[in-house]
């Protein structure tokens, strides 16, 4: 999966936000970036009623925020295969494409809201509280981790000049 992001990386334009997305069953969570893509926000949850209606609330938010990509937290089992959750992410995935003026790319989400709740229990938030945000919050987590590979990709591109250093 980071293949799809070091392409993503070469054709992003200098600025520009980001949306994350955690897809699940019941519940979309969103995130943003800022502009300069360092930080992840959670942004809204939305409950999921039938595609044409969660899509259009996607469609208008990446208008609305001038989104230059979404990041999709894709769900693969703990051995990195795919099951049928990973099958319907990248079936809205294809359905979502068309209707959105940028790319999207897959990002693996494993754990991740495991490691939001395990957050959220840490910070104390109440049972309920958990439930209005994991799903946003875990949206930020997942774009989170693909600023931090952007930011990676780029480093590493800058610094990548053809030249070999001798630094002994």
């Amino acid at each position: 999966m980071s293949a799809e992001l070091e392409t993503l990386s070469a054709t992003l334009p200098a600025r520009g936000r980001l949306m994350g997305v955690d897809l699940g069953t019941k519940t979309i969570g969103l995130a943003l970036s800022d502009p300069a893509r360092r930080i992840a926000s959670p942004l809204e949850t939305i409950r999921r009623v039938k595609f044409g209606p969660d899509a259009a609330r996607m469609v208008e938010i990446v208008r609305r925020e001038e989104v230059v990509a979404i990041v999709m937290g894709l769900p693969l089992n703990m051995d990195g295969s795919s099951g049928p959750r990973v099958q319907a992410t990248r079936a809205f995935m294809r359905n979502l494409a068309p209707l959105v003026p940028c790319p999207i790319v897959p990002w693996d989400e494993r754990l991740s809201t495991v490691a939001v709740t395990r957050m959220l229990i840490e910070a104390d938030a109440s049972r309920a509280r958990r439930g209005e945000v994991v799903d946003k919050v875990a949206a930020a987590y997942i774009l989170q981790g693909a600023l931090d590979r952007l930011e990676a990709i780029a480093a590493r591109m800058e610094g990548d000049d053809g030249y070999e250093t001798d630094d002994a």
